[in-house]
């Protein structure tokens, strides 16, 4: 009888370049930042150069360009320490999250918390080189950042919040390069949330037998079977605002044509989701790495 093996759907592996390359006590920290784990923050740095490059009708400021990329950098690995801090006690219960530094005890939660408000400054630092009006577009996003951790405990669409979050940074660059967010551009953010319900679902139904166990809650659980034609119907949610906020923001044609580029990958990704493969949806979700290069690639063609 032939045995298939069960795919390790951990997202910490040991032996990395972080148990191999760094001292023991920066460890724990770097797996806390998300920096031995990088798709987050490459999803948050593209659609954040695209809402730039719109604003900017171009390449822009390299000196925005920076502090944006910091910013999204730091802010992204904030959340990933509150959201680590909140979920330590389910963490351990999950496959996926089971070997992170809270969860296994590899660092208490005090320790956690210093590191936290030193990421939290490092980023308020960021502000100073920004407009008074960009700055208050940044505080604002603060309630998301600390709310998020806590939804998939009270409401299905855990998803929502953090994409609304997660892509915040478009309406800043906006802010900043422009002085003003116009209705285009709430709609790509619009579309940048609708983008994230749909690759964040396919990572949730990876921890769908864990968190329905532990009571939690998500779109996966919420959308149960149903959520090929629920992915699918966010991606198109996404698609369509992009369009339409290309639209008003007066992008060029070639953006039409890197918005269908972008719609057959999210097409493909759509039809290759198996509610019975885990291991197939987190290599679609990583998938979209490649979607948010699109996004910066066709903003920036529609400014041709």
């Amino acid at each position: 009888m032939t045995t298939v093996s069960r795919p390790d759907l951990s997202d910490i592996h040991r032996g990395d370049w972080v148990d191999r390359r760094l001292p023991a006590a920066w460890r724990p920290y770097t797996r806390l930042a998300r920096l031995d784990r990088p798709v987050g923050i490459w999803l948050t740095l593209f659609p954040c150069w695209a809402a730039l490059i719109q604003a900017s009708h171009g390449l822009g400021d390299l000196r925005q360009l920076a502090i944006f990329s910091l910013g999204a950098l730091l802010m992204r690995s904030a959340g990933s320490t509150v959201n680590d801090i909140a979920d330590r006690k389910f963490d351990g219960h999950v496959e996926r999250t089971r070997f992170r530094p809270l969860a296994s005890g590899e660092i208490t939660t005090l320790p956690a918390f210093v590191f936290l408000a030193v990421e939290l400054a490092l980023a308020a630092s960021l502000l100073f080189f920004l407009t008074p009006y960009t700055r208050l577009i940044a505080i604002c996003v603060l309630p998301l950042v600390f709310i998020y951790p806590l939804c998939k405990r009270f409401t299905n669409w855990p998803q929502a919040i953090l994409g609304a979050a997660f892509n915040w940074g478009m309406l800043m660059a906006w802010a900043e390069a422009a002085g003003h967010i116009p209705v285009g551009a709430v709609l790509m953010w619009a579309g940048a949330i609708a983008w994230q319900i749909g690759y964040d679902t396919i990572y949730a139904y990876v921890d769908l037998k864990d968190d329905t166990r532990l009571g939690l809650k998500s779109t996966a659980i919420l959308f149960g079977r149903h959520g090929k034609t629920f992915i699918g119907l966010f991606y198109a949610l996404a698609v369509g605002a992009w369009s339409l906020g290309g639209w008003l923001l007066e992008m060029s044609p070639p953006y039409a044509i890197g918005m269908l580029l972008i719609g057959v990958h999210l097409a493909w990704q759509t039809r290759r989701f198996d509610l019975a493969r885990p291991d197939m949806n987190y290599r679609l979700f990583l998938a979209n790495i490649l979607t948010g290069v699109l996004l910066a690639c066709t903003a920036f063609a529609g400014t041709w």
